[in-house]
C-alpha cells in the first residue's frame, strides 16, 4: 500500500511562510493527482490545491496568489508553499495522491497522516 508522509507544518506569524512537503513511498510508477486538503475544527475538509503529472495545476479561491503547489515527480514529493498566511490559514492539513499507478496496480485516495499549520501572533 502506498504510504504518504508530511512535513513542514508548525506556528507561524501572520504574513509569514511555511513550505510543507509530502513524499510518496512504495513501488510507483506514476501518481495522477497529488494534493493539499486542509481542515480546520468544525469544518469540513477542502482542496487547497492540486497538481498532475504534467504540471497542471488547480488552487482554491482563498489562496490563489499566495500558495504555490509543485511536485517532483521522480522522487514522488508534492510540495505546498504557503506565503502571507493568514490566521484564517489555521488547519491541519492533508496530503493526498490519486490514481497511483504501482506494480499491483491503481489505488486511489491515499491520504498522509496530516500536519497541523498554525497561523497566530
Amino acid at each position: 500500500q502506498v504510504q504518504l508522509v508530511e512535513s513542514g507544518g508548525g506556528l507561524v506569524q501572520p504574513g509569514g511562510s511555511l513550505r510543507l512537503s509530502c513524499a510518496a513511498s512504495g513501488r510507483i510508477f506514476n501518481i495522477n493527482v497529488m494534493g493539499w486538503y486542509r481542515q480546520a475544527p468544525g469544518k469540513r475538509r477542502e482542496l487547497v490545491a492540486a497538481i498532475t503529472t504534467g504540471g497542471n495545476t488547480n488552487y482554491a479561491d482563498s489562496v490563489k496568489g499566495r500558495f504555490t503547489i509543485s511536485r517532483d515527480n521522480a522522487k514522488n514529493t508534492v510540495y505546498l508553499q504557503m506565503n502571507s498566511l493568514k490566521p484564517e490559514d489555521t488547519a491541519v492539513y492533508y496530503c493526498n495522491a490519486d490514481r497511483v499507478q504501482t506494480d499491483g496496480g491503481y489505488e486511489y485516495n491515499r491520504w498522509g497522516q496530516g500536519t497541523q499549520v498554525t497561523v497566530s501572533s
